[in-house]
């Protein structure tokens, strides 16, 4: 249960590091999406094989993390829970691609493990991005952007409506821990025959709690459109200056290697 409860108090501070007043999350959030967007494009796009020409996009998270004032650690502990994720699509790489494309003196690499690591690297600067977009934005105000930047209405209702079932669910999910502790008279837990009995009855108690709160929305004249709550914020030169400057960057980064080429700088000038 104590579990439970720090996990849903850990999801909650990213609404928390939301609130702060710095220059980046006062920016609009459409810029703020955008820009992500186009990282997060620009990234993906690269050939399984690239590495090295990926690690300047790491210029992105560090900024922002310094920029919003953000804690670096929570940030790493929240991309370490995606990394096992990328190892999982990447772990057998190394078994069907063993074309050797890298030697490092007579060690012989094959392109299974460099696209592992292409793979891990992705995974860590989009995980970054998109972690820092939600602390500095709340993900409200980034469904009412896509709203704004012409995405279904419906899409960005059912993202809001899914973000807010998540926390309904852990809500859920700690009162059945409470009351698996309390049957267990000490023990670690009933059994794992239960465990499905258990899971059954968290699914229909958090459907018909979202039932209930979904008929207390009809009730105050819910009509699919929500509302929201925080200042408006307006698109205007700050916006334009911060999604330019980064883009024109990643599209930079993107055709040239500048790992490649700093690292020939320096060895000309060795």
């Amino acid at each position: 249960m104590l579990a439970i409860d720090g996990s849903l108090l850990d999801f909650k501070q990213l609404d928390l590091m939301a609130l702060r007043q710095t220059a980046l999350h006062r920016l609009d959030p459409r810029a703020k999406v955008l820009t992500t967007l186009c990282f997060i494009v620009c990234v993906v796009s690269f050939d399984k094989y690239q590495v090295s020409a990926m690690l300047p996009f790491l210029i992105y998270p560090v900024v922002l993390i310094a920029a919003g004032d953000l804690p670096p650690g929570y940030i790493l502990r929240k991309i370490l829970i995606v990394i096992p994720f990328a190892l999982l699509i990447g772990l057998f790489n190394p078994i069907f691609d063993r074309q050797v494309v890298l030697q490092i003196g007579a060690l012989d690499i094959s392109g299974g493990w460099v696209s592992c690591l292409s793979i891990l690297v992705r995974a860590i600067l989009t995980a970054s991005a998109a972690i820092i977009l939600v602390a500095t934005t709340g993900f409200p105000a980034i469904c009412e952007s896509l709203e704004k930047l012409r995405m279904p209405q419906v899409f960005a209702v059912q993202l809001l409506f899914l973000y807010r079932y998540i926390f309904v669910l852990t809500d859920e999910g700690i009162r059945t821990a409470r009351a698996r502790q309390l049957r267990s008279f000490g023990q670690r837990g009933l059994g794992l025959r239960h465990f499905s009995s258990l899971a059954g009855h968290l699914l229909l108690r958090t459907w018909e709690r979202a039932e209930r709160i979904h008929m207390a929305m009809l009730a105050r004249g819910f009509s699919g459109e929500v509302h929201s709550t925080r200042r408006q914020g307006h698109f205007g030169k700050r916006e334009v200056i911060f999604t330019v400057c980064w883009v024109a960057l990643f599209i930079l980064l993107r055709l040239n290697n500048a790992s490649l080429l700093l690292g020939s700088i320096f060895t000309g000038s060795m």
